[in-house]
């Protein structure tokens, strides 16, 4: 099998996973505690209903720490643990003040680092990574204020 459909078929199979039946979206949720699980529902309550022109649609099953946008194309996951492949010395690049992880493995998923919690987002390659990220930014500070910070 060559590179590129080795690359088609892990893409074909990451949206068959994510793709649900009558509109809503498979995602599996995390299960995050005590205060970076109240953090994340209200994170997730205040995110937009449209990002980078995509809809907001529901996701399967319902989970308070989880959003998606369009068929898949953008999903949210809030208190998942942090990544694996992560050094916990690595520098990385922030975006509107959030500092952002993108996996080397899988470069539609970026997540988003602060000390009470980490914030999980896929987006495909229809979408403009940095313009999805951007506009996440906002909602996730508020839940999530850098370190010396006041909440808001």
């Amino acid at each position: 099998m060559t590179v590129v459909r080795a690359v088609a078929a892990l893409a074909l199979l990451s949206a068959g996973l994510l793709a649900g039946c009558g509109g809503a979206v498979r995602v599996d949720p995390p299960a995050p505690q005590g205060e970076t699980a109240v953090a994340c529902a209200a994170m997730v309550k205040s995110l937009p209903s449209t990002l980078d022109g995509a809809e907001r649609v529901p996701s399967e099953p319902a989970s308070p720490y989880v959003a998606v946008w369009g068929s898949g194309e953008i999903a949210l996951r809030c208190g998942v643990p942090r990544p694996a492949a992560m050094d916990p010395m690595q520098q990385v690049p922030e975006i509107n003040g959030v500092p952002w992880f993108a996996d080397p493995v899988r470069p539609s998923l970026f997540t988003a680092i602060s000390p009470r919690g980490y914030v999980e987002v896929t987006i495909s390659r229809a979408h403009q990574a940095a313009a999805v990220l951007l506009d996440l930014a906002s909602p996730v500070k508020t839940a999530f204020p850098p370190a010396g910070a006041s909440p808001a």
